[in-house]
């Protein structure tokens, strides 16, 4: 495996993870098996130990391409005899995709059954690192502003809720089908919910937070960024490319046709606002400036942040994935990072 990589601490595990991990949600919808498995390999061969998937993958979610991603991982896996130096990630879906276990829940069963059929999928019998895709709860995930209460919700359900989905990870950990525990799409609430049931029942603590983060998507550093380094739960941020937006790709007459957004154009509204693309405009130019691509622009910033563990890369194509990982090594110095602050203070975070 490749030295020339930085590694940080899982939360408080002792799991190591590089500060790039592949995302894989492309596998099975835009990427094949055989690209998928050359990813892999390149990524591994490369200092990346650290793989990201989810038992809804392949995106867009449909009911025929649902568990293809890790499929395609657990085969790559079945041939290596490294097990033990990759860190493998999943993910539980949470409530409401009608395709799975007839309508996706948090609860003990659904989990316990989740991650039965993940490993099987895997080959695996363990996962590092399993998360809770998003939560079950009214809350502001996927985008969603101007958060509205729910009156009629029961806050000590609530509670509950979070109280039963913490605790079946905590025993499945204890049965050694997962080596920590993280949280997806979270906010604040949730967050420090997880780590206080955690402390009074003596359950299993998070390691980390997988939610959006990048130039375009600073929401993170609102109320996020201070747990995440008080409690060491660490971000795993994914979209550091805003779907691609970062790159330029779709700053000419829209960019590609089978590029993602234009081919499910209903799917991801969220990095082609007006401002999301006025904002990838001045980033663009002031990379061009300082002779950086945009990619490693927006990537590199993304990796020096204190509070972010590793950086979710995802490529559909071999040139994407190699310019991806070798920007670990980048630094943006003072005057990249003054450029950087006052674009975000014209145009603060255009695309939550």
């Amino acid at each position: 495996m490749g030295s020339d990589m930085e590694y940080r601490k899982l939360g408080h595990s002792d799991i190591d993870v590089s500060v790039i991990c592949l995302g894989t949600m492309t596998y099975g919808e835009q990427n094949t098996e055989q690209e998928a498995h050359q990813q892999l390999s390149y990524a591994l061969d490369h200092g990346v130990n650290f793989i990201d998937t989810a038992e809804i993958y392949a995106v867009p979610v449909k009911p025929e391409t649902q568990g293809l991603t890790e499929q395609y991982v657990g085969r790559w896996l079945a041939g290596r005899s490294d097990r033990d130096k990759i860190v493998l990630a999943s993910k539980v879906a949470g409530p409401g995709v009608e395709h799975i276990r007839k309508g996706s829940q948090l609860t003990a069963q659904h989990i316990t059954q989740a991650l039965e059929s993940s490993l099987s999928r895997l080959q695996t019998d363990y996962l590092d690192l399993y998360q809770v895709h998003w939560p079950a709860r009214n809350s502001n995930f996927f985008s969603k502003l101007d958060y509205v209460a729910d009156e009629a919700e029961n806050l000590a359900a609530q509670e509950e809720s979070i109280h039963e989905t913490l605790a079946t990870l905590s025993q499945l950990h204890h049965q050694g089908k997962i080596r920590s525990i993280g949280l997806s799409n979270e906010a604040p609430w949730g967050t420090m919910r997880y780590l206080q049931l955690a402390q009074q029942h003596g359950l299993e603590k998070i390691v980390s937070v997988q939610n959006p983060y990048s130039l375009l998507n600073r929401s993170y550093e609102v109320g996020m960024a201070e747990i995440s380094h008080r409690e060491q739960v660490g971000l795993l941020a994914y979209s550091p490319l805003g779907f691609g937006v970062l790159t330029g790709k779709y700053q000419h007459q829209g960019g590609p046709a089978e590029a993602r957004l234009n081919r499910w154009k209903e799917y991801f509204p969220r990095y082609v606002t007006p401002a999301g693309l006025e904002a990838t405009t001045r980033y663009i130019e002031l990379a061009k400036a300082h002779q950086l691509t945009p990619t490693q622009l927006a990537l590199a910033f993304v990796n020096t942040r204190s509070f972010v563990t590793s950086n979710i890369i995802g490529a559909t194509t071999m040139a994407q994935l190699q310019e991806n990982i070798a920007t670990w090594s980048l630094t943006l110095n003072e005057d990249v990072m003054a450029g950087i602050q006052d674009i975000h203070q014209q145009i603060s975070n255009p695309c939550p």
